[in-house]
């Protein structure tokens, strides 16, 4: 009996020690800038600061429930000056599925909001308690809920960050009419995300997950947009993938090979591989409006700015 013929992706991880494999999955053991061991506290920090300023500064209604459940909330943050239209930016923040919160993630919260952005950064229930088939569903139903509160808004904005970036991108998986509502999605930002999580079962990070083969290949958007029988969204909406100059091969694997296949499936998707950036600075630096990352968002929001 022949053996199977891997992808090259698949030939990529699957020929990895486990002890690689671990590596490759470790982001902060690719940070130069400081010690690995540093990079989560730093980051957190970071995130604590610009949350607490956002929250200071910024008009801003704190756990807003999108759902009956615990966990179903959000932040919103609004603009100065009061409009019925305006876009929306969504944020899903990273963790592994298993750390993080809203309450740390306001990053970006100031720069865009400052150009008439609302931003909504939304919270799931990360593992142990949550699965991922309960995150993808929260995911879901904050856009729902959001385009339901909005009806005049000038366009959603999807985008997440590692863990958050699968999750964003599941919603190009997303079946809207069993909702009774078409969210009004006019671009996606995937940053430093993981697209393919079978890799991820043989690694530490599985061990709150309790990830089985078959809820990776459910929640790979990687193997699943292929074979996706609908378009959920339309082919001029534009995605971003997004990945920094310092992460391991295997994250610009996984990148790469998403926005190649949404290439492949008609939509409009475009590749950066962001210079001298690593996992976590290329989002603590959303705090910059000058930032080449808040730059691109605004950028796609406003395509005339």
């Amino acid at each position: 009996m022949a053996a199977p013929v891997l992808s090259a992706g698949e030939a990529t991880w699957k020929t990895l020690s486990a002890e690689e494999l671990e590596k490759q999955y470790s982001p902060s053991r690719w940070v130069v800038r400081m010690k690995a061991e540093d990079v989560v506290n730093a980051f957190v920090e970071t995130g604590i600061q610009a949350t607490r300023k956002a929250r200071a500064t910024r008009r801003n209604q704190l756990d807003v429930p999108y759902g009956d459940g615990e966990g179903d909330k959000m932040d919103i943050y609004f603009p100065d000056e009061d409009s019925k239209a305006f876009p929306l930016f969504l944020f899903f923040h990273g963790g592994y599925w298993q750390s993080g919160s809203k309450d740390i993630s306001a990053f970006m919260v100031n720069p865009l909001t400052a150009q008439g952005v609302v931003v909504a950064v939304v919270a799931y229930d990360i593992a142990p308690k949550g699965t991922l088939d309960q995150m993808v569903d929260q995911v879901t139903r904050s856009i729902v809920f959001l385009q339901r509160r909005y009806p005049s808004n000038e366009g959603i904005y999807v985008c997440g960050h590692s863990a958050g970036a699968h999750l964003a991108a599941m919603m190009l998986l997303a079946s809207w009419t069993k909702h009774g509502v078409v969210p009004n999605l006019q671009g996606f930002l995937l940053v430093s995300g993981i697209y393919d999580l079978e890799p991820i079962i043989a690694t530490s990070q599985n061990a709150p997950l309790h990830m089985t083969l078959e809820d990776a290949q459910r929640n790979s958007p990687l193997q699943r947009l292929e074979v996706v029988p609908a378009r959920p969204v339309g082919p001029a909406c534009p995605m971003l993938v997004v990945v920094g100059q310092h992460e391991s091969p295997e994250f610009h694997r996984q990148s790469r090979e998403f926005y190649e296949t949404l290439c492949h499936m008609g939509w409009k998707a475009s590749f950066q591989r962001l210079r001298g950036m690593d996992h976590f600075d290329i989002i603590e630096n959303l705090t910059r409006e000058d930032d080449e990352l808040t730059q691109i968002i605004l950028k796609t929001i406003f395509p005339t700015l």
